[in-house]
């Protein structure tokens, strides 16, 4: 009596197949949905299958800052929201060794934009004005002006980049309460410094920081020689202009306003950018001054402001200017004509939407705590790429095909069991990655692809354990059905057992490598945590339902459970019962 409930037992513990095939099915409806809600229908492509740029930069000491892992992993950070404040999410950002970062950015919209941002440094700094003059070089018998308070006259240059607005300072009622906004300098014949109306000062702050401290406005004799020989129009000579120089030093920049290169001497840092808790860009159509950049800052940065502001308003032009000085460019240097309160302020000059934004963006996420430069730039065209995607797409398709003719050779009818299961695999993973590329940013590349293309053979394998441990069953001389639902529990165990010694291999893999074996190890460990969904939830309802189909239950030549073929005799439950009434007889 023992043995007939155990086999009853067996064979409703089939339980109900249906359901779990709709199950799967929901889901890849809901899947297949999500790609065409979101617009994705396709996967994201990483740089070697969609070309691009890479990027790698090298880390120098930069104002005391040491190139050390903390820091390294700083600036990585900040490359990376910077790159991804732009929209290129599938941009890659990596440390490489001690002292490299890599940059891959796929070709795409923004890609230009967070090409121009990845090495900016974004030193932010507000300094003194100390003196202004034209940006070209000193001629041998001229001599720098000494007196701080003058400014030489400004030759036009030819360039058209960002300038300031011609915005007079007056009254307060004429700048908003708590807004820096920059005011022209007047190009043509020198004229005499115009004494500039100002607020009553309100009292400075007091405290150890830089601000406040703008009374020495003289201009030393190295400075007044490094501003002499200093050519703006040369960018290397801007780009060293004030390279390597501390926050208390004195130095020379380089600016433009109203459409000529200035050359600048500053005073030490009176406010530091990293006191600027916020930026944003936007269109200032109230007063008229098109794109502007608005800054906020934190409280010790909006008090030091307000001092800094109360300081300046009280001395004459051009000392009651403030250079906004980013990485030893004068993006701005407003007058001030009263104390500013309120913590927030405004770049404003003639800049386009997109020159706007590229200055909030650096500003907002920081300014990187080392200078680096371009070692090298490798630009991969979309041609290349899409060989390469060619060239994988065959690779899996030649596995794939291999792997179909063991199946159907070997199996037979129990290789459209595995084929169904391998296209439900395959379409499973199509519809993640491509909702991935636009919840995470994950990009395929070409090592995600082999990953893929790896997974197959995987999923191969958990469906040849499970058509294994049936045929094994048959051969003790069951019927299809209790062999199914025998040979299933040993054959999951062996199977989870390997799914979990790749996946455990793919996540140490993911864990411990960097870029595109990143790809390889994340794709391979999404398929495997696949084959085993798969496998409980389509490849063994589906044999479960189709054991009941005379054509695999009674053992037909080309179903692959061929009695002969595995050498047991035909009908298996037939000869049970015959051998078991001789027995009785006997």
């Amino acid at each position: 009596m023992a043995a007939p409930k155990k086999g009853r037992r067996s064979s409703g513990s089939q339980g109900y197949p249906g359901r779990a095939l709709a199950v799967i099915l929901i889901a890849l409806v809901a899947l297949t949905g999500g790609i065409f809600l979101s617009g994705h229908k396709t996967p994201r492509l990483g740089i070697d299958l969609a070309g691009g740029v890479s990027i790698t930069l090298t880390a120098n000491p930069d104002k005391g800052h040491p190139v050390t892992k903390a820091n390294m992993n700083t600036a990585k950070d900040i490359i990376n929201r910077r790159v991804n404040g732009l929209g290129v999410s599938e941009a890659e950002v990596q440390t490489q060794g001690s002292k490299n970062i890599i940059v891959n950015i796929p070709k795409g919209t923004n890609a230009d934009q967070a090409e121009r941002q990845v090495g900016t440094t974004a030193q932010l700094a507000f300094r003194q004005v100390l003196l202004v003059t034209s940006g070209e070089p000193a001629k041998p018998t001229a001599s720098p002006s000494a007196t701080p308070s003058g400014t030489a006259t400004p030759k036009p240059s030819g360039s058209a980049s960002p300038k300031s607005t011609s915005k007079s300072t007056g009254t307060p009622s004429s700048t908003p309460k708590g807004r820096a906004v920059s005011s022209a300098l007047t190009s043509g014949v020198n004229k005499a410094p115009t004494p500039v109306p100002t607020a009553t000062p309100s009292a400075p702050a007091t405290g150890s920081t830089p601000s406040g401290s703008t009374g020495d406005v003289s201009v030393p004799a190295d400075l007044q020689a490094k501003l002499a020989a200093l050519d703006c129009t040369d960018p290397v000579q801007r780009a060293r202009a004030s390279e390597h120089a501390l926050p208390t030093d004195k130095v020379v920049a380089c600016g433009q306003q109203g459409g000529q290169w200035l050359k600048y001497a500053l005073g030490p840092t009176l406010i530091d950018g990293k006191k600027v808790s916020g930026a944003s860009s936007r269109f200032d159509s109230q007063q008229g001054n098109g794109w502007v950049v608005d800054l906020n800052f934190n409280s010790s940065g909006a008090k030091a402001f307000t001092s800094v502001t109360s300081n300046l308003a009280s001395q004459q032009n051009p000392n009651n200017q403030f250079a906004i000085d980013l990485d030893g460019n004068v993006v701005s240097a407003p007058s001030v004509s009263y104390a500013l309160t309120g913590g927030s302020a405004q770049i404003s000059g003639s800049f386009t939407q997109q020159s706007a934004d590229d200055l909030a963006n650096v500003l907002k996420y920081g300014s990187l705590p080392l200078a680096f430069t371009i070692s090298d730039k490798t630009t991969v065209s979309a041609a290349l790429g899409g060989e390469q995607l060619r060239g994988g797409l065959i690779a899996g398709a030649v596995g794939l095909a291999l792997v179909v003719l063991y199946l159907v050779a070997y199996y037979r009818g129990l290789a459209a069991v595995a084929i169904l299961s391998l296209l439900v695999s395959a379409a499973l993973t199509y519809t993640i990655m491509c909702l991935l590329g636009e919840a995470i940013g994950f990009a395929l590349n070409l090592p995600a692809v082999c990953g893929a293309i790896v997974a197959i053979g995987i999923t191969a394998d958990s469906f040849i354990v499970f058509f294994e441990r049936i045929r094994d069953e048959l051969r003790e001389g069951r019927s299809l059905q209790p062999a199914v639902a025998r040979g299933w529990p040993r054959a999951r165990r062996t199977i989870m057992v390997s799914d979990f010694v790749s996946f455990l291999a793919a996540a140490v893999l993911f864990v411990v490598t960097v870029g595109k074996v990143q790809g390889f190890a994340f794709t391979l460990g999404l398929t495997t945590v696949l084959d085993v969904v798969v496998v409980f939830l389509f490849t063994k309802p589906l044999m479960t339902i189709l054991a009941r189909r005379p054509f695999f239950a009674q053992g037909h030549k080309w179903s692959g459970l061929d009695p002969k073929a595995l050498g047991v005799k035909s009908p298996l439950r037939r000869v049970r019962r015959t051998s078991s009434t001789e027995t009785k007889e006997a």
